[in-house]
């Protein structure tokens, strides 16, 4: 599924949520129609994403605008660059030249390129080096913009692409598309597994980003078992190559569903996310200033209404040893010798919004706020393709280091994210804690003191 709340419509990607679909300058008026909280925030239908036209042209709305309006903020890459300490790294030169990002969605979007050209200009980026769509499967249908599966997975794309740029503008992009729409269970995993062995049999890039998955209880079929195992393959694979692979965790917190929309009524996470050869990007709520001077961070968990992150202990992988040996007791008696995912995180809540350009919906574009844990996946990997060009190498598989960095002293890598949980519909989740949790991981990146640790970290 691409994130949607608890994947209840498999037309919906993971980890993404329209809050609006295009945000107002001062003095427009929001349509009668739009859903609005007591807070001002608009709410988005957990069956689909919203979409209402408010501006159209290039430029997007400021953040200042955003919350004398909504009462929320709408980051620029700007602002969660230097939330992040992204924006040290950038100004040195590390922007990601030499390297190359690689993108896996179903479908794609007919008008990718021409939305991040607009996008880039409405920020002030520069274009990248190269943005690359390929096929090797077969072309998509034909592109339908009443076709809500269509429309989800053309605005993840367009989110992919979009903010993984952001954070590497002098990276290349290659974004491989799919015919067939991942859903829920085995339907469209095969094709991912065989655009990402496309990818590493071509050596496309060092990085590969996910913001898709499947409930790990929906593939323990032996359809879903040989799938997963293809994954698995490809994934050792990608670290013996020095490929670092990402994927995001989810956005119905502990209350994932099975291949009819029903909810498991006990804690489950998603895959490829619990793999322990990926590292895992979890859901938080980003307080900042306009400009972008960060002041907080707790869980990403806005109730059934709006979603949670993902997170929690698999029930299919054994306990990697990077966690044996970098995870407290505690951490140990929770996991019970499982998986513990995720292993980072990133702002993902639809009501601490980043903005996207989209124009393939005819009459509607504009700018558009969205949130969701498929924001931490794409952003990340531009942040590691900063690091590899600062490397002079690719840091390829993450996870040993990400530990061992932040079990000797996590304060200066890492946000620790100590506030919230992620249960939902009923479900108990888990507790956010002082160092590595169930909902957020190690926390958010400090990225210009991650990255020459993990750099260190290899001599």
């Amino acid at each position: 599924m691409r994130f949607s709340l608890h994947g209840r419509v498999t037309s919906l990607v993971v980890g993404l949520f329209l809050l609006a679909t295009l945000l107002p300058m001062p003095g427009t008026a929001l349509p009668t129609t739009t859903n609005q909280s007591q807070s001002g925030a608009l709410v988005s239908d957990r069956r689909r994403p919203t979409r209402r036209f408010a501006k159209s042209g290039p430029k997007p709305p400021t953040d200042a605008e955003c919350r004398a309006v909504f009462n929320f903020p709408c980051y620029s890459p700007q602002e969660i660059g230097a939330a992040y300490g992204v924006t040290p790294v950038l100004d040195a030169g590390y922007v990601g030249r030499g390297q190359t990002i690689v993108i896996v969605d179903s479908f794609g979007s007919p008008t990718i390129k021409a939305d991040l050209r607009t996008f880039d200009a409405g920020y002030g980026l520069p274009d990248p080096p190269s943005l690359e769509i390929r096929a090797p499967l077969g072309p998509s249908p034909t592109f339908d913009p009443t076709n809500r599966d269509m429309i989800g997975w053309a605005v993840e794309t367009t989110l992919d692409v979009e903010w993984a740029h952001a954070m590497a503008p002098g990276a290349r992009i290659v974004l491989l598309t799919s015919p067939v729409s991942e859903t829920e269970g085995v339907q469209g995993m095969p094709q991912f597994l065989a655009l990402e062995q496309y990818a590493l049999d071509r050596h496309l890039g060092k990085i590969i980003s996910q913001s898709w998955g499947a409930t790990e209880e929906t593939l323990q079929s032996p359809d879903g078992q040989a799938v997963r195992q293809g994954f698995e393959n490809l994934y050792q694979e990608a670290a013996r190559e020095n490929v670092t692979v990402l994927a995001s965790a989810g956005d119905s917190g502990v209350a994932n569903v099975d291949v009819n929309g029903n909810v498991y009524p006990f804690p489950t996470v998603i895959y490829p996310a619990s793999s322990p050869w990926v590292t895992s990007v979890g859901g938080t709520s980003l307080t900042a200033s306009t400009q972008g001077q960060y002041q907080s961070e707790v869980v990403w968990n806005d109730g059934p209404t709006n979603g949670a992150t993902g997170g929690g202990v698999s029930a299919l992988y054994d306990e990697p040893g990077y966690q044996k040996s970098n995870l407290p007791s505690s951490d140990q008696s929770l996991l019970g010798g499982h998986r513990g995912l995720p292993d980072v995180a990133y702002n993902a809540d639809p009501a601490t919004p980043i903005l996207v350009f989209l124009s393939f919906i005819p009459g509607q574009a504009g700018y558009y706020a969205i949130g969701g844990t498929s924001e931490g996946s794409p952003q990340w990997a531009g942040i590691i393709a900063d690091g590899n060009q600062l490397a002079h190498h690719p840091l390829g598989f993450l996870n040993p280091a990400l530990y061992r960095i932040a079990n000797r002293d996590e304060s200066t890598s890492f946000h620790d994210v100590t506030t919230g949980n992620n249960s939902q519909d009923g479900i108990t989740g888990y507790n956010a804690t002082t160092g590595w949790d169930a909902t957020t991981g190690w926390g958010s990146p400090r990225a210009d003191d991650l990255l020459r640790r993990l750099i260190a970290a290899e001599g």
